[in-house]
C-alpha cells in the first residue's frame, strides 16, 4: 500500500483554502461574516497567543456557512481536479490511502473521483466542531497503528512534519517544486529533526506558516 499526504504532495497549494477563496468568490458575504475575525486569529496564531488547533478550527468555520456546500464542492473540483499532480497519476494504484489535514468533506470528492481510499480531518459542519484529532503530524501515525499497521510500501509528503508516518513506511519520499519534484525523504539526523520540530510548531504544511 502506498500512502499519500495531499495537500503540497499530490495538489498545490492547499484545498482548504484553493475552497475557501472559491467559496467567497461566490458568497461575498464571507467577507464580513467570516473573514474578520478569521484574520485576528491567524494574526494571534502567528504571534504565538493561541494554539494552532484554534486557528485551524476557526479556519475550517467557512465550511458551516455554504448552504450550497455540495454543489460548490462538486463545482470547485470539477475546474480544480486538474490541479493533481502527473507524476501521481501516472503511479496511482486503487489501494492507495490518501490521509490529511484538510476536513474530510473536501478531500472525500476527490478521492472518490481517483478511486482510492482516504483519511482527513472529521468536521461536522452544522455544529462547528472535530469529530476526531486534527489528522496532523502524529496523529497520521496513530491512524495507521489504530487500523492494525499494515504495510506500507511507500509514503510521500511535503512536510518534515510528516516524519513520525514516513518512519513508518518501507521507503519514504519528500516532494517539493509545488508538488512537482519526488526526492528521497531525509535521514533523521540532528539538522532534519530541528525542521520537524519548527514545521510541526509552525504548521507550514498547513499554510499557516
Amino acid at each position: 500500500m502506498n500512502v499519500y499526504d495531499f495537500d503540497g504532495t499530490i495538489y498545490y497549494p492547499n484545498c482548504t483554502v484553493s475552497f475557501l477563496i472559491w467559496c467567497m468568490v461566490r458568497h461575498p458575504s464571507l467577507c464580513f461574516t467570516y473573514a474578520p475575525k478569521t484574520a485576528v486569529y491567524m494574526l494571534l496564531y502567528k504571534l504565538g497567543k493561541i494554539p494552532k488547533y484554534k486557528a485551524i478550527h476557526r479556519l475550517f468555520t467557512f465550511l458551516g456557512k455554504i448552504d450550497d456546500f455540495d454543489v460548490q464542492i462538486e463545482k470547485f473540483w470539477d475546474k480544480h481536479e486538474k490541479r493533481i499532480s502527473s507524476w501521481y497519476l501516472a503511479r496511482k494504484k486503487p489501494d492507495d490511502l490518501i490521509i490529511s489535514a484538510s476536513p474530510e468533506c473536501i478531500i472525500a470528492p476527490i478521492a472518490e473521483r481517483l478511486g482510492v481510499n482516504y483519511m482527513a480531518s472529521e468536521y461536522d459542519r452544522e455544529y462547528n466542531v472535530f469529530l476526531n484529532n486534527l489528522m496532523y503530524a502524529k496523529e497520521k501515525s496513530r491512524y495507521i497503528i489504530d487500523h492494525g499497521f499494515p504495510v506500507i510500501d511507500n509514503f510521500y509528503s511535503d512536510s518534515l512534519s510528516d516524519m513520525p508516518i514516513a518512519l513508518c513506511a518501507e521507503k519514504a519520499f519528500l516532494v517539493t517544486d509545488k508538488a512537482r519534484k519526488v526526492t528521497d525523504w531525509p535521514e533523521p539526523d540532528e539538522k532534519t529533526m530541528k525542521k520537524v520540530r519548527r514545521e510541526i510548531d509552525t504548521g507550514t504544511d498547513l499554510h499557516l506558516g
